[in-house]
């Protein structure tokens, strides 16, 4: 399935992103908004309004992933900055997908 290496970046795009854009939309997303390569191998995570769905835009050197994921309860720590996109390591991503979020001076917490 998914390859990452040590090298693979992940974005998340601050703000809230219409979810229901799909390959097309979220690539000219990428392109557009992020001025980034959507065909790097990178991970582009996006999230919708109400933070509890997650979209991940990724190429794996034969085609375009997206995946995506749905919160039965809670929301996502996403940051509210309307522009731009804010740089992870893949350990954060995963600690985010779980429920956890970076606060400053708290460190990591389960929501």
């Amino acid at each position: 399935m998914f390859a990452l290496s040590a090298t693979t970046r992940v974005y998340l795009r601050s703000g809230a992103t219409d979810l229901r854009l799909s390959f097309e939309g979220l690539h000219a997303l990428v392109v557009g908004v992020l001025q980034a390569d959507a065909l790097s191998g990178h991970l582009f995570c996006f999230c919708n309004r109400t933070k509890n769905r997650i979209k991940v835009l990724y190429w794996d050197g034969s085609g375009l992933w997206v995946c995506a994921k749905r919160l039965e309860g809670g929301t996502f720590a996403w940051p509210a900055d309307a522009a731009g996109a804010t740089e992870i390591d893949q350990a954060q991503l995963r600690l985010l997908l779980e429920g956890f979020e970076l606060r400053s001076r708290r460190g990591w917490y389960r929501r």
